[in-house]
């Protein structure tokens, strides 16, 4: 039965973790006290709705947590420490603190280890997340108890919407260029000073001719694309820059 313990302090517990060639001992004192601290725990690394949807939205939403008084956030799983590390430099999350929970001690602790010997990963977190203060459980949001690994509660945006409800959301941008193009230069520039963060697509490298047909209906580039909407090219951009004001 996977319980709520709001209210309890986080399991006291030495990580074993690997900076370099150096191995380095951490303790959950170190990692909480004195701190605000966001974790999320999960079934594993570079498993699938871990790599494209807990982990990328959390660190997209790091610059708004800290600016509401978190500290860190922490991504725990039971994986050893070169798993860990090495999943963090693919997902780009160089903010977020990875730590690994080899030997399921403080997921053990949280009363969040199961049994995922079904598909052969033998001992593993439950998928949870849960705000820390000074050591002390918050708040947490924990999956149902149901067969297979749900995901509905423990992501960012319903963390965001309990700490800080009314905080806007960045919003989510992405860029079709190609290589030498003035344009997409232009509009990387205005985005840039605008303070709007954005993913850049390139040509052949990212993505081809026919995939600009297909999900902007065009030809050229650069194509703007703003939470979901095709906002097109850098004339478009300035147009819709003015217009936000």
């Amino acid at each position: 039965m996977l319980e709520d313990i709001t209210g309890n302090p986080v399991p006291a517990v030495t990580f074993h973790t690997r900076s370099g060639h150096e191995w380095v001992e951490v303790t959950t004192n170190d990692l909480f006290a004195g701190k605000t601290v966001i974790v999320f725990s999960l079934p594993g690394a570079f498993t699938p709705t871990c790599s494209s949807s807990h982990v990328p939205r959390y660190n997209q939403l790091l610059p708004v947590f800290k600016q509401h008084g978190v500290d860190d956030i922490i991504c725990i799983s039971v994986n050893d420490t070169f798993v860990m590390n090495e999943w963090q430099k693919t997902q780009h999350a160089e903010g977020l603190t990875f730590i690994p929970d080899g030997n399921g001690e403080f997921s053990e602790g949280m009363g969040m280890l199961v049994d995922k010997d079904a598909i052969g990963f033998g001992k593993r977190s439950w998928r949870y997340s849960m705000l820390v203060r000074d050591g002390v459980i918050a708040k947490m949001f924990i999956e149902p108890d149901v067969d297979g690994d749900p995901y509905g509660v423990s992501d960012a945006d319903t963390m965001l919407e309990y700490l800080a409800p009314d905080a806007p959301k960045p919003l989510s941008v992405t860029v079709m260029t190609r290589p030498g193009c003035p344009f997409c230069a232009k509009a990387k520039a205005a985005l840039k000073d605008a303070g709007i963060a954005y993913e850049e697509l390139l040509l052949n490298r990212d993505y081809t001719d026919l995939t600009l047909r297909a999900v902007a209906n065009a030809t050229s580039v650069p194509q703007i694309f703003i939470d979901g909407q095709l906002i097109g090219g850098s004339d478009k951009l300035e147009e819709w820059l003015t217009a936000r004001g």
